[in-house]
């Protein structure tokens, strides 16, 4: 369940221009600088997870209320963080749903089942829970738990591309929320603790072909 508080998150202008250009990519460091928006997972790329905003207070903290509710179908690990951007929220929940609604209402605008097989439950050491996506360009990137990673449109919710980045017979998993870096989406994966071997993949934000691929595990 989903409980946002009066304090009231602004939105971010989108824009338009091509990954390759650079525009996009400055425009998300633009956006992970200015405490009004939430466009990381980590709130900007200091990963520290603090807002610089100041309308909530020690004075009036104890003033807030509940603006809206969302009950999610599962009981299961709920560890999203959610990214607000342009006036809407980007939430994810177990099996790697991901949820788009009205940051200011709670209205549902899309929501996205990428349908992970229950099978793979057996795979994970900690559950079937999410971290988050990433979002850049007019596209949301989600790690599935069974390896996936899947750009979305961020208006429709529906798939841009996808690839599947892990040898699905073995233990890996993706519960985390990949990184953009300069046009590239970075994904790990979970499983090291099964006899997986780690690694991280940087993806081409617009194709998703991959660029490369460093082991954290010789």
């Amino acid at each position: 369940m989903i409980a946002i508080s009066l304090a009231a998150l602004l939105a971010l202008g989108g824009c338009s221009k091509s990954a390759d250009d650079g525009s996009a990519w400055e425009a998300l460091l633009a956006a992970s600088k200015d405490p009004a928006d939430w466009v990381t997972h980590g709130g900007n790329f200091e990963e520290q997870r603090f807002s610089k905003l100041t309308q909530v207070t020690d004075k009036n903290v104890t003033d807030l209320g509940l603006a809206w509710t969302y009950e999610f179908d599962t009981t299961r690990a709920q560890e999203t963080t959610p990214l607000e951007y342009d006036g809407v929220l980007y939430v994810t929940s177990a099996w790697s749903k991901v949820f788009a609604f009205v940051s200011a209402s709670g209205k549902l605008l899309w929501s996205y089942d990428p349908e992970v097989p229950g099978e793979f439950g057996a795979k994970g050491c900690c559950d079937v829970g999410n971290r988050g996506v990433a979002i850049y360009d007019g596209k949301l990137y989600l790690g599935t738990f069974d390896g996936r990673l899947i750009a979305l449109d961020t208006k429709t919710g529906k798939p841009v591309w996808s690839v599947v980045t892990v040898d699905q017979s073995k233990t890996y998993t993706i519960t985390g929320a990949p990184r953009i870096v300069k046009g590239k989406v970075l994904i790990g994966n979970g499983g090291a603790e099964l006899g997986g071997r780690g690694y991280v993949t940087a993806y081409d934000a617009e194709t998703g072909k991959q660029a490369w691929r460093f082991y954290t595990v010789p």
